[in-house]
């Protein structure tokens, strides 16, 4: 794949674009020398600059006088031409809308346990930039960060805990948060069941820059650091062709799988489709009976080679999740990112999707959370909320766009829904508005407006359906949501925290549902409900809210990215 030079890559295009524009005409100077003046018309001359800069910039090329004659070199105006073309893809998504509880009472969804889109969207606002719109998926914001959610209790015959919340909203008034939280238990990695790992690597020349493969390796490294013997991981990659580079090796083997990792050189086009076969195929050599079997693909999902469509490659992958082998996505680099493959890809393969734009966040998905993404303990886990219309008249869901499923999918364990590991904990917000309260939506002339008797004193009752791992018949849990909201200043920690996140990733989405309250709001709320912190997040989180209220008063400080979906 053709690479950008140096010269022209996006951070030393902003850090100085007179720089930029005398490194051109040094660059033309080491290039053609010093021949006579006249032997190059300006116009020839200006054409010499258009392979480096592109036509626009030539345009608007300044002549500059050198050695006796006329070189063109991009103007600062011509600048931003050099920029690489951005074809990251994110999927769309249309943020959910307001339900009128009489005619739609229910609510059903597929949990989510994902983090890459905070990390992405990190990623932009340290580079001074607001995220595109579609890169913001709320409910992976929220869960992103831990929560002292309580475990299963013990001998219990669920491997997780489900507890609620409610507290009045900050965004409209008079209406009410619910919070439903699910916390699985924790495990040790050395209660684990054996490992049969497949690291699938994209060492294709678009994975050259130091943010892509260099920081793939350094993230192998670290997952490698705490193999166990029993372990066994298999090494596949991928640019033009398919290559096995490592066969089943033992986690007690360190040296044989590092240096393999360490050797690792990025270069060709990017032939995804027929890797992911190889890495299933590997896998299911080394099948690990009653064990931990999982793929893990690392790359920038600019597949190029091969099959490239979307759908058929997220067929495909659902298809091979039947055989027992989850696929976690690991998604790096900027530019030609392919977010909604890389996510999309994983909710397919019964995996999660982390996007590692730093060696910390490495250790945070492979170090410090390395059960929860290894370990499954439930499988399709769904969630279904029905609300009491003698206590509710109207909710939305905050986040989840990508993960809604049908009334009817809720009974149905042909229907496939998300999986949750050792360890992980999952957050859905509801903002819903108490009968007799004005809301979002006005009042039906025509239809009745007599609300139900019964169960008075109950919001909700939610409901969760899963599948023991392995199993095929799901179990359900449900319970009731009282009646009764605290003030938010008065709700717990991690419920006030969680609401300034939702706040932070509705505000980047445009703040369509989040009223008066803005950025400074925001920040306040998260700064009060920071916890004990033992990691930092909650504290960067306040930060990088900081520098997108900056941004958000700043003309142009979304990228204009050409997305493609």
């Amino acid at each position: 794949m053709t690479q950008t030079p140096a010269l022209f890559n996006s951070a030393s295009i902003r850090r100085s674009a007179p720089a930029l524009a005398a490194s051109v005409l040094a660059l033309l100077l080491a290039a053609c020398g010093s021949p006579p003046a006249g032997r190059m018309s300006d116009v020839a001359r200006a054409e010499a600059v258009a392979p480096l800069a592109g036509k626009a910039a030539v345009r608007t090329a300044m002549p500059m006088a050198v050695g006796g004659q006329v070189l063109y070199a991009p103007s600062p105006a011509g600048i931003e031409d050099l920029r690489p073309a951005n074809t990251e893809k994110y999927g769309e998504i249309n943020t959910n809308p307001v339900h009128e509880v009489a005619k739609e009472p229910v609510s059903t969804f597929s949990i989510d346990v994902d983090t890459g889109s905070y990390a992405n969207v990190r990623r932009f606002l340290n580079d001074g930039r607001l995220p595109p719109v579609d890169a913001v998926r709320v409910e992976e914001l929220i869960n992103y960060f831990p929560y002292d959610y309580p475990r299963p209790a013990a001998g219990s015959p669920h491997p997780f805990g489900v507890t609620t919340e409610v507290a009045q909203s900050p965004w409209k008034a008079d209406a009410q948060l619910l919070r439903i939280a699910i916390q699985a238990a924790d495990k040790t990695l050395g209660s684990l069941p054996p490992a049969n790992l497949v690291f699938l690597v994209d060492v294709s020349g678009s994975m050259q820059a130091a943010d892509k493969l260099p920081l793939v390796k350094r993230t192998l490294r670290l997952l490698t650091e705490q193999l166990r013997p029993q372990d066994r991981v298999t090494i596949v990659t991928y640019a033009s062709g398919e290559k096995l580079v490592l066969p089943p090796t033992p986690g007690s083997n360190k040296e044989a799988i590092l240096a393999v990792v360490n050797a690792l050189q990025a270069g060709g086009s990017t032939a995804g489709e027929a890797a992911i076969q190889m890495a299933y195929r590997e896998a299911q050599k080394a099948w690990q009976r009653n064990g931990i079997n999982r793929i893990l693909l690392a790359t920038d999902g600019d597949f190029n080679v091969g099959i490239t469509d979307f759908n058929t490659l997220k067929g495909m992958v659902a298809e091979k999740r039947k055989s027992g082998i989850s696929l976690t996505t690991l998604g790096f680099g900027t530019g030609n990112y392919n977010e909604r493959l890389m996510e999309q890809l994983a909710d397919a393969g019964d995996g999660n999707y982390s996007y590692i734009d730093s060696e910390l966040e490495a250790k945070k998905v492979l170090r410090q959370q390395l059960t929860s993404t290894l370990a499954t303990v439930a499988q399709d886990v769904k969630v279904q909320v029905e609300f009491n219309p003698a206590t509710v008249s109207q909710y939305r869901l905050v986040g989840y766009e990508n993960r809604l499923l049908r009334k009817e999918d809720f009974n149905n364990d042909q229907v496939d829904a998300g999986d949750i590991g050792a360890g992980h904990g999952v957050t859905a917000l509801y903002e819903i508005i108490p009968a007799g309260k004005p809301g979002w939506l006005s009042d039906s002339r025509y239809q009745p407006k007599a609300a139900p008797a019964g169960h008075g004193n109950e919001l909700a009752f939610v409901q969760l359906r899963y599948k023991p791992v392995g199993k095929s018949t799901s179990v359900l849990m449900s319970t009731p949501v009282p009646v009764g909201a605290r003030a938010l200043a008065q709700a717990s920690t991690d419920m006030r925290f969680a609401t300034a996140v939702a706040s932070y990733g509705q505000l980047l989405r445009g703040g369509q549902y989040t009223g008066p309250f803005g950025w400074n709001d925001t920040v306040a709320l998260a700064k009060g409900a920071l916890g004990t912190d033992p990691f930092g997040l909650r504290k960067e989180f306040v930060e990088l809210a900081g520098v997108a209220r900056s941004l958000s008063s700043k003309p142009g400080a979304r990228p204009p990215l050409q997305i493609s979906r």
